[in-house]
């Protein structure tokens, strides 16, 4: 038994350097990025709202993307193109019931508008950071919403061995602009938007 533990001890030692040396793939280095055309990474790219329920309480729920793209040239990033849809199912909340009454005619009507969509119109880049313009459309009602984005990272994905570039980015939207009112001002009608975005190299 005493040999046990000093040989744990041993172990760890040498295994402590290799894990230290270990880095996150990503990171926002501008020179990383390739000019090109970038898929959405669906599975890692989401929009979380967050809303005043009444006065008690900020009420958070996520869209995850369905598709969409990143055309981007490092000699060129004011002329960037983003365009990222949403499918209203996916919505995920706290409860089922719930989720179901936000996916109704009350609030989104997702058997009649599916989607969301978002598509950059322009890009001013600072940086590692951006604003945004663009349009966004909800329920067939678009109307222009900027995006404050900061560059997350760049590098290859060990998993796809892929290029993926990363980006998070904030906006705030009245929802009755977009036909989703239902009990305002009871439940507030300024919604905070923060956008996860990652895109993968074709």
């Amino acid at each position: 038994m005493r040999f046990v533990v000093p040989a744990a001890l041993a172990l760890a030692t040498i295994a402590a350097p290799a894990a230290i040396a270990q880095t996150q793939p990503g990171a926002p280095v501008a020179s990383r990025v390739v000019a090109g055309t970038y898929a959405v990474d669906p599975a890692h790219t989401q929009v979380t709202w967050s809303v005043n329920h009444m006065g008690f309480s900020m009420l958070e729920g996520q869209f995850g993307a369905s598709g969409g793209s990143l055309t981007i040239d490092p000699a060129r990033p004011q002329a960037a193109k983003v365009d990222v849809t949403f499918n209203i199912n996916d919505l995920s909340v706290t409860a089922a019931p719930f989720a179901n009454h936000l996916k109704s005619k009350d609030f989104f009507d997702a058997a009649t508008y599916p989607t969301a969509r978002f598509v950059s119109t322009g890009v001013k880049v600072m940086g590692t950071k951006a604003v945004i313009t663009g349009n966004l459309t909800i329920k067939d009602q678009t109307k222009p919403v900027t995006l404050n984005a900061t560059f997350v990272g760049a590098g290859i994905n060990p998993m796809s061995k892929k290029l993926n570039i990363g980006f998070r980015a904030t906006a705030k939207i009245k929802r009755s602009d977009f036909g989703v009112g239902a009990y305002v001002p009871v439940v507030g009608d300024e919604v905070d938007l923060t956008i996860n975005a990652a895109f993968t190299a074709q």
